[in-house]
């Protein structure tokens, strides 16, 4: 059994993580902290969690508490991996971080993006981009993972293979996104309370949002990234629009798309624009793509859960490549519907 401990153990995502690791058959949950909710029980922290660890204690995180752990999963806000990551890997631990410290290949691009300069840009090159379809060999191989943002996510997975394939222009990308409110983080906010966002649409970062980075990094494109948030609780819808490299067979975008996740066990390539509630629940992705010759353009959609493969499920995923387990030990692609 692999012995694991979760940082950030209090928030949706840790909630996610332990509901996911209730069923998976090698990860155990084994040490839980979470600073905010110190002290408390798990079942008064998460009360849809019962069982064994409902009586659990949440802990304040300290070095020492990760003795006897073979495996680290950090949701935890931002800046805050970097602060630990180097403790925990001088112990021969492994880790899968959800934060953004480690996913930004060059500490100049962090600096930009996040304010602030990197406080450990030697440990960058450890990490492995978490995005399994993407990076499957890298992860297996790698001792840390710095798991993908929940947004950059379900655009890469609908948009690489049109760019890897030739068939748009990369430096005219646009991307319109709508996340639900969950994506926010648990602690309350004027701006995700439910009298702010029931019954609204709003757009926000605009031209700076910090997932324009990733999505920068990993397509080798110029993206116009404008993100939303949706009077929904979880799921992340990503509308892309590219020029077209050429004029091109109608059915070419889906193809590409077909070809390129090929015997994904996660990833379905549908005919249909995909719906959040397609893969509410799971670690699934569903993407599509057409051309439009009337404008010379590509239209490519994901849709994703962003606690499932946008958080909890992607960090799984990793893991059980890192541990040479079978790849959907713990995970479901089908959502709960409706």
């Amino acid at each position: 059994m692999i012995r694991t401990a979760i940082l950030g153990a209090s928030g949706y995502v840790g909630g996610e993580l332990l509901r996911l690791l209730a069923r998976h058959p090698d990860l155990r949950p084994t040490r839980l902290f979470g600073d905010s909710k110190a002290g408390q029980r798990l079942g008064a922290v998460h009360p849809q969690l019962s069982g064994a660890m409902a009586e659990v204690a949440v802990e304040r995180f300290s070095d020492d508490a990760l003795d006897g752990i073979d495996l680290v999963f950090a949701a935890l806000p931002h800046g805050e991996s970097q602060k630990i990551a180097g403790a925990i890997l001088e112990r021969g631990l492994k880790l899968v971080d959800l934060g953004a410290d480690f996913r930004l290949r060059d500490p100049a691009d962090y600096a930009r993006w996040y304010g602030e300069p990197h406080a450990a840009p030697a440990l960058i090159e450890r990490f492995a981009y978490g995005i399994p379809e993407l990076h499957r060999d890298a992860i297996r191989s790698a001792q840390a993972v710095a798991a993908a943002g929940c947004y950059p996510t379900a655009t890469i997975l609908a948009v690489k293979p049109l760019v890897d394939a030739g068939l748009i222009d990369p430096d005219s990308l646009i991307v319109d996104a709508a996340s639900g409110v969950s994506g926010a983080g648990r602690a309350v906010k004027e701006g995700t309370a439910f009298n702010t966002v029931d019954g609204s649409f709003a757009a926000y970062g605009l031209l700076n949002h910090r997932h324009t980075a990733e999505m920068e990094q990993e397509l080798g494109a110029t993206v116009l990234f404008t993100p939303h948030l949706a009077p929904m609780t979880r799921g992340i819808l990503a509308t892309c629009y590219a020029a077209a490299a050429k004029p091109m067979d109608p059915d070419a975008p889906l193809a590409a798309l077909r070809q390129a996740y090929a015997g994904e066990p996660f990833v379905r390539v549908s005919d249909d624009p995909p719906s959040t509630k397609w893969v509410s629940g799971s670690n699934g992705a569903v993407v599509t793509a057409r051309y439009d010759a009337r404008t010379g353009r590509v239209v490519m959609l994901g849709a994703i859960d962003n606690l499932g493969k946008g958080a909890a499920g992607q960090m799984i995923q990793c893991a059980n490549l890192m541990f040479g387990l079978d790849e959907t030990a713990g995970l479901a692609a089908e959502g709960v519907y409706p």
